[in-house]
């Protein structure tokens, strides 16, 4: 049976109420996330150039130091919503629930927004190949969806 309170309970205290395969799904995913978020933040040439597969553009004046900055930035705001999946994972465990939707939105935005507002950009132009987050972004969308209602599950 689902329980929309699990989402946000009375109390926030360490009692995981959903099922436990969800409880693992979102350490796995807080892990992958969290080592995807320090990528992004401390080792930002690789980060964009090798894994995102974005070529290095060129000009005067150079505006790689820029879309560097701006990319760690990402990184680190990734990185602090990762320490807080690890708090909740620590000590706050009923709030998994809440954070499985926070997941999704970013998710979601990336799937659904961001290709209309930027409709006009052509990334083949900016890009040698496929950006992992952009190719997998469906498939993790629907793992979430699926390990979200199996956090708010309560056990018979």
């Amino acid at each position: 049976m689902l329980s929309f309170k699990n989402i946000l309970p009375d109390v926030l205290d360490n009692n995981y109420r959903g099922s436990k395969v969800a409880l693992y799904f979102f350490v796995l995913l807080t892990a992958v996330m969290t080592w995807r978020s320090i990528v992004h933040m401390f080792f930002v040439d690789y980060g964009l150039h090798g894994i995102a597969n974005y070529i290095h553009l060129e000009g005067s004046p150079d505006p790689s130091a820029l879309i560097h900055l701006f990319f760690s930035l990402w990184g680190m705001a990734q990185l602090i919503f990762c320490a807080v999946c690890w708090l909740s994972i620590l000590k706050i465990r009923s709030f998994i629930s809440a954070l499985y939707i926070l997941w999704l939105l970013e998710w979601l935005t990336r799937i659904f927004y961001y290709p209309r507002i930027f409709k006009g950009v052509d990334q083949n132009i900016y890009k040698v190949g496929t950006t992992p987050g952009i190719e997998f972004a469906p498939y993790l969308t629907v793992l979430l969806v699926i390990f979200f209602l199996l956090s708010i599950r309560t056990p018979k």
